[in-house]
């Protein structure tokens, strides 16, 4: 569990100092994602996002246990 939060901080970490380069990147604005715009309001789901991100995570937990 210890490595586990120290990967994870690091990422982290390492996320935030290239934050300039990693908002460029197409997450957010994929197939998929749902956005309703209405004058006033603005809905966003990203649905194939969070698939993504939820299966990078998975994996990099299944790499990590071994």
């Amino acid at each position: 569990m210890n490595r586990l939060l120290i990967t994870l901080g690091l990422v982290l970490l390492v996320l935030g100092m290239a934050w300039s380069w990693v908002r460029r990147w197409p997450l957010f604005r994929l197939p998929g994602d749902l956005v309703i715009e209405r004058p006033g309001f603005r809905f966003f789901l990203p649905i194939t996002t969070m698939l993504l991100l939820s299966a990078a995570i998975s994996i990099l937990a299944w790499a990590l246990r071994k």
